[in-house]
């Protein structure tokens, strides 16, 4: 049995370090970028991780190729954690090297995989380019995931995708779209890079660099929300480009399997889809509300609503990005934006925070709890799609909501008592765990993570790649039943 148990871990290792080796594909590029341009530092920092992890990786993928292996939810959920925190580790040699502390660059690295919008850098146009061009590859990598990717060609490998994705995928329900998940995981990839594409082309049309273009299209459809310029899009001061942006981050998210749907032809899937509904609901009341209030600041209905909208999706849509101090706007439109902190996007997209189909469970069991007090012996379910929901989903949303408050609360009391005024701490716990990254206070706007001490740029690191694969991947490790066997 000892001997089975360590074949099985030995088989594991494998499978994690063939995982890993996807991530030699993002660091050719700015490999290239970097000889290209005689950037001899960056030249070392992409090409002694790449070939160690080629001459790690390309055993492991031989070895596995002929094996044909069976994942359980355990093995998925360590697969999982481990890849995304060495994918981190690994990632941040990069920023080290370009002169920032390994702090800083373990931050900047867990940011960009786990596309939270924050930085420890006040000068983004000082750094190299080719690491500009690693930070929105890793971003786009993580955003649609690492490991979704990997499962796109797990058929090579013999081994079973669906555990990952479980563990992988943001929602309280995963949805196989075609019966092999193989396929799955490569329709939503194909979506993915056509709608990155499209928003290149519209960057290119709206007056951007080509350099420029490329690296915020990447950041903007993972919803990280990653710049080459200190003042973001605000740089560009175009209506068009905040416009596209808009529309893309609220794109970016949608659940991806409506795209699927949407190029198959059920238009009534996606109409009856609650999420979606909602999503777009939220974002039109919030982005009036906002923009009510701000009138009187631009002066004007539409110059209200460009900054509004904006901001909106921005923050709904966890990416994170500012074209304006918003700390300066009216109370109102604060206290709103600040709400969407605690919403976040649609189940299986790139954005991060509880997600609205977690909010709508939880708003419609409400409704029944009342209904319940008139009428005690009535039963009522929870609709979504238009169909019952399983009742266990309502038990799965309660517990999530509480586990989302006690991170959020540990992260603001250790934060706080390292000698950071608490509204700060309360609003980078929020965007932390959220993956939002930009906030209020000392993450604000015009703010950045630069100034936390290193244990806490540490801590953060670790819940940001915890709020990414939605806590439960990550807490669950923690629990003793885990390792039981």
């Amino acid at each position: 049995m000892k001997q089975k148990r360590l074949s099985k871990q030995f088989i594991l290792l494998r499978v994690l370090a063939a995982l890993l080796g996807f991530i030699p594909l993002i660091m050719i590029p700015p490999l290239i970028m970097a000889a290209a341009l005689g950037e001899e530092e960056m030249i070392r920092a992409f090409a002694f991780p790449l070939l160690g992890i080629i001459a790690a990786a390309l055993p492991c993928f031989c070895s596995l190729r002929k094996k044909k292996l069976n994942l359980n939810a355990r093995d998925g959920f360590m697969l999982v954690f481990l890849t995304w925190a060495l994918a981190s580790l690994i990632g941040a040699i990069p920023f080290w090297r370009a002169g920032l502390s390994f702090s800083d660059a373990l931050f900047e690295s867990a940011c960009t995989f786990a596309t939270t919008g924050g930085t420890t850098v006040s000068d983004l146009e000082a750094l190299p380019r080719a690491l500009h061009l690693w930070r929105s590859l890793a971003h786009w990598f993580g955003g649609i995931g690492i490991v979704l990717i990997a499962v796109a060609f797990m058929p090579l490998l013999g081994v079973g995708g669906f555990q990952l994705i479980k563990a992988e995928v943001p929602g309280p329900e995963k949805e196989k779209i075609t019966p092999k998940v193989a396929v799955t995981a490569k329709l939503l990839c194909t979506a993915y890079g056509i709608l990155s594409l499209t928003l290149f082309g519209l960057y290119l049309a709206g007056g951007m660099g080509l350099f420029d273009a490329l690296c915020h299209s990447l950041t903007t459809m993972a919803s990280g929300g990653a710049s080459t310029r200190n003042a973001g899009l605000a740089t560009f001061d175009s209506p068009f480009i905040d416009g596209v942006s808009t529309v893309f981050m609220l794109l970016a998210g949608l659940n991806f399997n409506l795209y699927y749907r949407l190029l198959q032809g059920k238009f009534r899937d996606i109409w009856n889809n609650t999420e979606a509904r909602a999503y777009f609901a939220i974002f039109i009341i919030a982005a009036a509300v906002i923009t009510l209030s701000l009138i009187p600041v631009y002066g004007s209905a539409a110059g209200a609503l460009r900054y509004a909208a904006y901001q909106t999706a921005s923050i709904l849509s966890t990416t994170g990005t500012a074209i304006t101090g918003y700390e300066a706007w009216p109370g109102v439109a604060q206290m709103v934006l600040f709400g969407l902190m605690f919403v976040g996007g649609c189940s299986g997209s790139t954005a991060g925070g509880v997600k609205v189909i977690r909010h709508v469970v939880l708003w419609k069991q409400m409704g029944n709890e009342l209904r319940r007090v008139i009428y005690p012996r009535g039963v009522f379910s929870v609709q979504l799609n238009k169909r019952v929901g399983r009742k266990d989903v309502v038990y799965g949303v309660a517990g999530f909501f509480l586990l989302y408050i006690v991170v959020i609360a540990a992260v603001t009391l250790i934060t706080a008592a390292a000698g950071v005024d608490l509204f700060s701490s309360l609003s980078a716990a929020l965007s932390i765990t959220g993956n939002v990254g930009a906030g209020f206070g000392a993450v604000g706007p015009t703010g950045n993570y630069g100034g936390f001490p290193d244990h806490i740029k540490w801590l953060f690191s670790f819940v940001m790649i915890a709020g990414r694969l939605e806590l439960w991947t990550v807490c669950i490790l923690f629990n003793p039943a885990y390792w039981r066997k």
